[in-house]
C-alpha cells in the first residue's frame, strides 16, 4: 500500500473531496459540481505548490480531523478555523509541513461554512468524467467522507511560495447578490419583483451544495400552475411553491420547472458558499434580459 495517502480519522458533519467540478455535461444531466468557494480552494491549492486543478478537501462547518502516512505540505483556507498538529496549534492560510503519523486537525469555523485543506500532490481519487469532485445530487465522485476512509495522494510537483500568511475574504456580514432579471420574471405580480428587489432575506439553516436557500417575504405568481422542466444554470434563483427565493449552487440539477425570477452573478457565489444561517441577504439587479 502506498504511503502517498491521507487516513481520515474524524470525517466531519461532511466533508467532500473536490475540485474545479465537470462542466460541460449538462445535456448528460450532469452538474458542474466542484468546490463551493473556488477562490479559496486554488489558494490553498498555490501555497502547497499544487496545479489549480488539484482535489482538495472541502469541510462543512466542523472540520475534519487526517493523519497522512508520510511527511507532506498542507495548507487551510477559506473559513477561518483552528489548525492544530499533534495538539499543537499550527498556521491558518499558510504552509504547514506535517510529519508521516502526525494528526493534523482542522477545527469548527469561526465563521463562515467551509474550510478547504490541500495536501501536496492532491488527492487523487478516482476522476469520473474528467474530475474527482464529490456531487451530492447524482452520487457522481467519490462519496463524502466517513471515519476511517484512506484518501491515495499524488507526487508533490510545484515549488512551494514564499509566503508567511495569504489574505483572504472573510464570510459576508451581509450577502449581497447582484442579479440579472428573468427569464421567468413575468412570472411574478409586479409587486413580488418590487418584493424580490428591496425586502430583506435570511440564509435558510436548510442551504447545502445543491442551493442556498432563504427566508423572508414569500413571492407572489402572477400565473398559476408549473412550467415544464427547463435548463438550470449556476446561480439561477428558483422560486419554489413557497414563494421563498433559492439560489442554485454548484450541485444544482440541470433542469427544473420552478421559475426562475433572475440569475446571480458569478462573482456572488463566492461568498454565498460562506454566509452562515441568518445570514442576511438582498438582491439587487444590474440589468434585464
Amino acid at each position: 500500500m502506498t504511503d502517498r495517502a491521507l487516513s481520515v480519522v474524524r470525517a466531519g458533519a461532511l466533508t467532500t473531496v473536490q475540485d474545479r467540478g465537470r462542466p460541460g455535461h449538462a445535456h448528460l444531466g450532469v452538474p458542474r459540481s466542484g468546490a463551493l468557494d473556488a477562490p479559496a480552494a486554488a489558494l490553498v491549492n498555490r501555497l502547497v505548490g499544487n496545479p489549480p486543478e488539484a482535489a482538495v478537501l472541502e469541510t462543512t462547518l466542523d472540520g475534519c480531523t487526517v493523519r497522512p502516512r508520510s511527511t507532506v505540505t498542507v495548507a487551510v483556507g477559506g473559513a477561518p478555523c483552528p489548525v492544530t498538529v499533534d495538539g499543537r496549534p499550527a498556521p491558518w492560510g499558510a504552509p504547514v509541513r506535517v510529519m508521516g503519523g502526525a494528526l493534523l486537525d482542522i477545527g469548527r469555523a469561526r465563521s463562515g461554512v467551509r474550510s478547504y485543506l490541500a495536501v501536496s500532490g492532491g488527492v487523487t481519487v478516482e476522476p469520473v468524467l474528467g474530475s474527482r469532485s464529490t456531487d451530492l445530487l447524482s452520487g457522481l465522485g467519490p462519496p463524502p467522507l466517513v471515519d476511517g476512509a484512506v484518501l491515495p495522494l499524488g507526487r508533490p510537483a510545484g515549488v512551494l511560495p514564499y509566503v508567511d500568511a495569504a489574505p483572504q475574504p472573510g464570510p459576508p456580514d451581509e450577502l449581497v447578490l447582484r442579479v440579472t432579471l428573468g427569464p421567468r420574471e413575468d412570472w411574478f405580480t409586479a409587486d413580488a419583483v418590487r418584493t424580490f428587489l428591496t425586502r430583506a432575506y435570511r440564509v435558510s439553516s436548510a442551504s447545502n451544495r445543491v442551493g442556498l436557500r432563504t427566508e423572508g417575504p414569500p413571492l407572489e405568481r402572477a400565473r398559476p400552475g408549473e412550467l415544464p422542466s427547463e435548463g438550470m444554470v449556476l446561480g439561477a434563483v428558483q422560486v419554489p411553491p413557497d414563494g421563498s427565493p433559492v439560489v442554485l449552487l454548484a450541485d444544482h440539477p440541470t433542469t427544473g420547472g420552478y421559475p426562475v425570477i433572475a440569475v446571480v452573478r458569478p462573482a456572488g457565489l463566492t461568498a454565498a458558499a460562506q454566509a452562515t444561517p441568518g445570514t442576511p441577504v438582498r438582491f439587487t439587479a444590474v440589468s434585464r434580459r
